[in-house]
């Protein structure tokens, strides 16, 4: 150790990245000579043909091989000096596997570069979760693979591939993946009772007024209020709208957006609406009224619908409409003028209902934890932990070696059946805590010197009545 901290200056740390990617079916090309018909997808792209063969061959030796010992459940990952390699079967004989290179610390030994790769830092939960939800937010756009080769065989399966996952794995930001990537969690606003009837009953007018409108969500803040759509299909594509639509369009906040619009503004009510989806210029006769498509309840019933996004200041509401009804600009206009002033005002409400009880409950200092918590049956997750997302990285405040201990203290409560509770003692005087209780997490990292198990445990509890109302309390 001395002598790494000796020549320290020269050492780089280099993050996981992606090499490869791709999907693969084996029943497409049993014969020899026909290998490379089982390939449906492969990045890089500018891979050689025989070496992308040989890699397929190689994940089908590796899952048949393991199926010998555990014939259900065939690899999950392989670990390799370089790298780790992840397998995912989501639909039957459709193998998705995502190859992801170490980090690596760069030293300099002698004027060359050496590099150490750490083969013991990525956690295989947290990748496996992100390669799941690749297929997820495919399935969200596309619908099954399995659809796309009854709509068109091998042919138009490719085509759907190529085109969604081009631009999704320039989203995967490998380096700043973590536990929320294994919760996939949804964020939900804080509401007192009377403002939550106001949207309640806001959706049921809207239901009623757009009678073409099947699911509706509303958010505010990027934090979800209420959702029409079974939860897994909402645990997507509410990841889909914070990660990717959202931060898209978040243009300059108009001047004096602030302001709150009085309701009885003479004649024509003013309102900030307008479409994040769907057409930019409702004036403009020419507007295209396309919508993205999105598919739910794949499961059973196969929903195909259209998904219109509606803002206005923090609140948006997601429309989801049968897609075997075209929207027209005539849809859309009535769309704009019933939601849009009754979006602005209860948009205003919001925001002052939730700045009064902001100011009730006091200013919140710096505590002196963080933590993460999450929902197994209702999804909900928060996180003090991670800064603002930004579209490209969610930032944990934290070191790197304190969220990877979250992630083995998750993959331990993911084995037990029963409630537990773990304290660590970590390096650099942080204590780390997670508990399981009856389908919720809590992970809290407490920076406290001279703690002791007792205090750490006192503190805990502290949280736990302020922030959770006791529901971790066996006692």
């Amino acid at each position: 150790a001395a002598a790494a901290a000796g020549g320290a200056g020269q050492e780089k740390q280099l993050a996981p990245t992606l090499l490869s990617f791709f999907i693969y079916n084996p029943k497409l090309g049993p014969k020899e000579g026909e290998e490379e018909k089982k390939i449906l997808f492969y990045h890089p792209n500018e891979v050689e043909k025989n070496e992308k063969i040989r890699n397929v061959g190689l994940c089908e030796a590796i899952v048949q091989f393991t199926r010998t010992f555990s014939p259900t459940k065939p690899a999950k990952s392989l670990h390799t000096q370089k790298n780790r390699q992840f397998f995912h079967e989501p639909e039957e004989n459709f193998w998705m596997v995502m190859v992801v290179r170490n980090p690596i610390i760069e030293k300099h030994k002698d004027g060359k570069p050496v590099y150490e790769y750490q083969e013991e830092e990525l956690l295989d939960k947290v990748y496996s979760s992100v390669l799941q939800q690749c297929y997820s937010m495919y399935k969200l756009f596309n619908g099954t693979f399995l659809k796309a080769m009854e709509d068109g065989g091998v042919k138009v399966l490719k085509e759907r591939l190529e085109k969604f996952f081009h631009r999704y794995l320039q989203t995967l930001h490998l380096q700043s993946c973590d536990l929320l990537d294994v919760f996939c969690g949804i964020s939900f606003f804080p509401l007192d009772k009377m403002t939550y009837l106001k949207i309640q009953s806001f959706i049921n007018r809207m239901e009623e007024s757009l009678n073409i409108v099947k699911y509706t969500a509303f958010l505010y803040n990027d934090q979800l209020i209420w959702s029409g759509l079974e939860q897994d299909d909402m645990r997507i594509l509410y990841k889909y709208l914070t990660t990717s639509l959202f931060p898209r369009h978040m243009e300059p906040e108009l001047a004096g957006r602030d302001s709150p619009i009085r309701a009885e503004m003479p004649g024509n009510l003013q309102h900030y609406g307008r479409f994040l989806t769907g057409p930019l210029n409702l004036n403009d006769p020419e507007a295209k009224c396309r919508f993205p498509k999105i598919f739910v309840n794949t499961d059973d019933t196969y929903e195909e619908l259209h998904l219109i996004v509606y803002k206005a200041m923090s609140a948006a509401v997601c429309f989801m409409i049968d897609a075997s009804i075209p929207p027209t600009l005539e849809f859309c206009r009535k769309l704009d003028s019933i939601v849009g002033p009754q979006l602005t005002v209860l948009a205003s409400d919001i925001c002052e209902q939730y700045n009064i009880n902001k100011r009730i409950s006091g200013a919140e200092k710096e505590p002196q934890f963080k933590f993460i918590y999450f929902n197994h049956m209702n999804l909900a997750e928060k996180s003090t932990i991670h800064m603002r997302k930004t579209p490209s990285v969610s930032l944990a405040s934290v070191h790197p070696d304190l969220m990877k201990i979250l992630g083995d203290i998750n993959s331990d409560f993911s084995r037990a059946d029963e409630d537990e509770e773990i304290i660590v003692k970590a390096m650099s005087d942080y204590w780390v805590v997670g508990k399981k209780s009856d389908q919720r997490e809590l992970y809290v990292i407490l920076n406290q010197k001279n703690a002791n198990l007792i205090e750490v445990n006192e503190e805990v509890k502290k949280l736990c009545a302020t922030q959770f109302n006791n529901i971790f309390f066996l006692d």
